[in-house]
């Protein structure tokens, strides 16, 4: 028997799963890797796929010794298919399966459900890595260079993960969808993403630190979600899965933090008190607070529209089904099964908002964004303390829930970040004041100068705290010159 925390790198795919004594999967995942590897050299990090990175491979799901750091050419790295290991005697936490042994094959009447939470989970891996494919050439470091494709690795490593999962227990129609899943394109017209925040534009590196911040952190309660499922592979695959987008959201929050670090520390030695006196702080080559707010309050809200609808009957069914959990259910003090419950969420009513119960079983998409808003509202607390401390009056602020969105309750208002009804021309009026304008991106764009002598900032951001790996602040991260 293999053991399940360290990781068999005798076929082409790195695994604990056991992968070469089930040759069907293992025919199967070796027949996609290609178009996998086209994909990657196609959608993936543009202008190094030959540079060596210094990154991290998951080398066993030990928590505590779970990789090892080297340096690697990206098409190069060995993508796999690793699982937590498994708990005896686990049961379905939750729904109307709760205290049966959890799953090990997919339940026939809860098939095409399962599926779908697969494809769709799937299909923001890839996305990402699009996304985010040309900020290589603009990188204000190696440190930050080497982040960015540490991150893309692992959005890659989550799609195999996925398509694992797809392969083993769908059969001809997991294979379809996986093949479909190398298929569709960030932005495409034709075949887009499945989720409006995944065909989104990343045109810049503040851009990127916020998507890593708020977009993955709604990963992050999916997957936290997903890893409650009865469903015991699916559940195993997102507890591994936790482990790797912790990365993702730390380079989220410190970059964004060591951005505000240095505007505050420019404005300091400058003598600029005024934190709205932009033209005066853009002359230093920094980002002005109010547009850093500014972008914030954009992907705040993309983000929370990929929650869905507050109330939803699909989030109830894959609830009930066992599928599809909490956050943190298992820590949640109630019946596993809100036969009885309500859950207050917030509504339009009579031109105002108003918190009306619903049960609890609908209203699950809100609960895990509230839950969401919550974790976003730490973070950004985190943020605060650092401009504080640099004596800069200024308060960044998660917006209203009902600002800017395209989803849900709130699609079809107008409201400003204060929570306040606007009419159209109202709203058209002060958008630019909300979000970024074109000229903000420009600006920003325009500071987007890469810096790629090792130990070396661009001047918009302040260098990390401390290295990765514990190597110091002049080590080459990435070696982009062999």
């Amino acid at each position: 028997m293999h053991d399940a925390m360290n990781v068999d790198y005798d076929t082409i795919i790195p695994n604990n799963v056991g992968l070469s004594d089930d040759r069907r999967v293992l025919k199967a995942l070796e027949q996609w890797h290609p178009g996998y590897i086209d994909w990657w050299m196609d959608m993936g990090p543009e202008g190094f796929q030959e540079a060596l990175v210094y990154l991290r491979t998951a080398v066993s799901v030990d928590p505590k010794g779970w990789a090892k750091f080297d340096y690697v050419k990206m098409p190069e790295y060995r993508w796999g298919v690793l699982l937590a290991p498994q708990e005896e005697g686990r049961v379905v936490p939750f729904g109307e399966h709760k205290g049966e042994p959890a799953w090990q094959e997919v339940p026939g009447e809860h098939r095409a459900m399962l599926r779908r939470l697969l494809v769709i989970q799937g299909d923001t891996e890839p996305a990402s890595v699009e996304q985010q494919r040309h900020l290589g050439t603009t990188a204000p470091s190696l440190y930050d260079l080497r982040n960015l494709f540490q991150v893309n690795v692992e959005e890659g490593r989550h799609l195999w993960a996925m398509v694992y999962l797809l392969q083993k227990y769908f059969g001809r129609d997991g294979r379809e969808e996986a093949a479909e899943l190398l298929q569709r394109r960030s932005g495409s017209d034709d075949k887009p993403r499945m989720l409006g925040a995944f065909n989104e534009a990343t045109p810049d590196w503040l851009s990127f630190f916020m998507f890593t911040f708020f977009t993955d952190r709604d990963g992050k309660m999916q997957l936290e979600s997903l890893a409650q499922s009865g469903f015991d592979p699916l559940s195993r695959t997102c507890r591994f899965m936790l482990t790797e987008e912790a990365h993702h959201m730390f380079v989220g929050e410190t970059g964004v933090g060591r951005a505000l670090q240095r505007t505050c520390d420019a404005m300091n030695e400058a003598g600029i008190e005024d934190p709205n006196d932009v033209e005066a702080i853009r002359a230093l080559g920094v980002i002005d607070l109010p547009t850093i707010q500014k972008k914030l309050n954009m992907h705040y809200t993309l983000s929370l529209d990929l929650f869905g609808s507050e109330v939803s009957t699909n989030a109830a069914n894959s609830f009930n089904a066992g599928l599809k959990g909490r956050f943190g259910e298992t820590k949640i003090d109630d019946d596993h099964q809100l036969t009885n419950d309500t859950y207050p969420v917030l509504k339009c009513i009579n031109g105002g908002f108003d918190y009306v119960d619903e049960p609890a079983l609908s209203a699950l998409n809100m609960r895990l964004r509230d839950d969401y808003s919550n974790d976003c509202g730490k973070g950004v607390g985190r943020w605060n303390k650092i401009i504080a401390k640099t004596g800069v009056d200024f308060e960044l602020k998660l917006p209203h829930q009902a600002f800017h969105r395209a989803i849900g309750e709130f699609a079809q208002i107008e409201a400003s970040p204060d929570g306040k009804f606007l009419d159209a021309a109202e709203w058209e009026a002060q958008r630019d004041q909300w979000l970024p304008s074109s000229e903000d991106g420009d600006y920003i764009a325009s500071l987007m100068k890469p810096e790629s002598e090792t130990g070396k900032y661009a001047n918009w951001i302040a260098e990390p705290k401390i290295g990765i790996d514990g190597k110091p602040g002049d080590f080459e991260y990435v070696r982009i010159h062999e």
